[in-house]
């Protein structure tokens, strides 16, 4: 990578039922954020329209469309025009009764570099995506675009190290996470405080472990029984927190992130270097019985 940092857009917004007017409200975003200094854009999870995962409801999957197809040739031209990287999480029909929740990358010149479909799905209630999506069969990617190489993990993936390990082994410099995620809106501020807190640090531990930044991107609003919790962040490549979105107010921030604090960190704290990788075979087992 020639420059030693990039200015990555984070856009954190509330969705309605209308897929139209949520695709619009993205790219007047996406376009501030080109006009703030953006190089990255990163969408949060599903943007093109509410949660749909809190029921398990068929006429949902009606929202779900090719990728590449309407929603990639859109941002692919905004892309071009804007000279912006643009990170786009959507939700993939893959054929007749077949679907993903999936990630696709648009580089600044427009191309379409490809796709991330999530591995880890979650069943839970409230997130009902086991109904929906099929569990990615791409395995773990990462995407070389003019401003580095960026690992593209999505929302339930942030809970295992494994999946950020391996990304970053892969090369990724930034590992960046499209994220819908929130609290019961009748749910007791000491339990919301505690959630919010276990997801930043479990994925700025990421950043610790493997010494790269991490962008997280969360929704915002009410949507039925769910207060999407937004703070959407930025660590650096040792876990320091650069910038953190509001709970509740729509934000569009540009945030500068080094590209040259991983090699210090790693030279540092050598966690790559002391892997013992011989005695990891035990962790391709479901649970280690007696």
């Amino acid at each position: 990578m020639k420059t030693k940092s990039v200015s990555v857009g984070l856009l954190q917004l509330a969705c309605s039922d209308d897929p139209a007017q949520n695709m619009q409200k993205t790219v007047e975003g996406i376009r501030k954020l080109a006009q703030d200094g953006a190089q990255i854009v990163c969408l949060q999870e599903l943007f093109r329209s509410l949660y749909f995962c809190d029921v398990e409801e068929y006429a949902n999957f009606k929202l779900a469309e090719a990728i590449p197809g309407p929603s990639t040739e859109t941002l692919s031209g905004l892309a071009k025009e804007l000279g912006v990287v643009i990170v786009a999480s959507l939700f993939e029909k893959r054929a007749e009764g077949l679907y993903h929740n999936t990630t696709a990358v648009l580089d600044a010149d427009g191309s379409y570099l490809g796709k991330y479909r999530k591995m880890h799905i979650p069943d839970d209630p409230g997130y009902y995506e086991k109904f929906y999506f099929t569990p990615g069969d791409l395995g773990y990617k990462v995407f070389s675009t003019k401003f580095g190489k960026l690992g593209i993990l999505i929302c339930w993936d942030q809970w295992y190290p494994e999946a950020a390990r391996i990304t970053s082994l892969m090369g990724a410099e930034i590992l960046f996470y499209p994220t819908a995620i929130g609290w019961h809106k009748d749910q007791d501020p000491q339990t919301n405080q505690d959630q919010y807190q276990a997801w930043q640090t479990i994925q700025r531990s990421h950043s610790v472990a493997n010494g790269v930044p991490v962008v997280s991107v969360n929704r915002v609003g009410i949507e039925g029984d769910m207060k999407f919790w937004g703070g959407s962040f930025v660590s650096n490549a040792f876990g320091r927190v650069e910038f953190q979105a509001d709970h509740e107010a729509e934000t569009a921030q540009v945030v500068e992130i080094s590209l040259e604090g991983s090699d210090r960190y790693r030279t540092h704290w050598p966690f790559l270097r002391d892997r013992r990788i011989d005695s990891y075979s035990p962790i391709l087992n479901r649970y280690l019985d007696e």
